[in-house]
């Protein structure tokens, strides 16, 4: 069947695959995908297709060009444009391509909101590494900025009856879905800059494991100051990033490492010894560039908490 005798149905079916398919892989993945894998499409109905470019932001397959929406859109992990700030907490921002708002890939983007139809959204946390925003809805077309604005809708939402709806329908769900999208974008990108800056090993006991690595705030994230910025942050292993928020590790201005004087006298396991109580008196490792070591202010501030304990 060619693509102009297709029911529009077909544009959901792909849409559905697309979404089953990259939930399955973000399962697998921690709750993200890599390019690798979304180089390698969606199989549907015996034939492959093509999920996204990974040197075209704004991406519909050749299957879908006759019903003219965008399918896949991805910002780049060291794109000019911060895809994702809004001062509305409960929107997403995606620039358009290049310029000229009737670019065949703007036209497609603006297409999908005419339509209601849900998007992938790939958001950059590392290079090649994405977390996918889906369904995701294009609400507001600014052409003036040469953007639009999307919020993702409720995690679990029936995908069909959705798009169905208004596109601010449940904009309750909608609203909430998006600012977890953010806290989650937030911490993948805090995660990679911090590991990155302390080579990949806990600060405190230098292991290198990465997938038990965390990136630790200083200041709490709840904390207005908080930002998601590498002197906020110490790469911690989970038993220490665990034992730092929760008061028994504490971390003075002069990068000294002090255990609450309660869990050092206990008597316990090997863990304890030589998890916790032997980093008394010992020296975190911190980046060698200023400008990305722990902010001695905020380190004196949560230690002054550690310490009033």
């Amino acid at each position: 069947m060619q693509p102009s005798q297709m029911p529009l149905d077909f544009d959901y079916e792909v849409r559905l695959a697309l979404f089953d398919h990259i939930h399955r892989l973000a399962d697998a993945g921690g709750g993200h995908v890599t390019a690798a894998q979304l180089n390698s499409g969606l199989s549907l109905n015996g034939k492959r297709i093509p999920v996204w470019s990974q040197q075209r932001g704004i991406f519909r397959p050749a299957v879908l060009r006759d019903f003219g929406a965008a399918l896949t859109i991805h910002s780049s992990f060291d794109s000019p444009y911060d895809d994702h700030a809004h001062p509305d907490r409960e929107r997403l921002v995606y620039r358009y391509q290049g310029i000229d708002p009737s670019h065949r890939d703007n036209v497609a983007l603006r297409r999908a909101m005419q339509l209601r139809r849900p998007l992938l959204y790939l958001i950059a946390v590392q290079p090649t590494v994405y977390f996918p925003v889906f369904p995701c809805y294009i609400v507001a077309d600014r052409p003036d900025d040469l953007a639009v604005e999307l919020m993702a809708d409720a995690i679990g939402s029936d995908i069909v009856h959705a798009a169905e709806e208004e596109p601010l329908a449940n904009i309750g769900l909608k609203a909430y879905a998006t600012r977890a999208v953010k806290r989650r974008l937030h911490q993948g990108r805090f995660r990679y800059a911090v590991l990155r800056a302390y080579y990949r090993q806990c600060a405190m006991c230098r292991l290198k494991h990465t997938p038990l690595l965390d990136a630790a705030h200083i200041l709490p994230d709840r904390d207005e100051r908080s930002l998601p910025e590498v002197p906020n942050g110490l790469a911690l292993c989970r038993i220490h990033h665990g034992a730092y928020d929760i008061g028994i590790i504490g971390v003075d201005p002069d990068y000294l490492i002090h255990v609450r004087p309660d869990v050092l006298a206990e008597h316990d396991g090997p863990m304890l010894r030589f998890g916790l109580q032997e980093m008394e008196g010992g020296i975190i490792q911190v980046p060698r560039r200023p400008e990305l070591k722990p902010n001695r202010d905020y380190l004196a501030e949560r230690f002054s908490r550690f310490m009033a304990a």
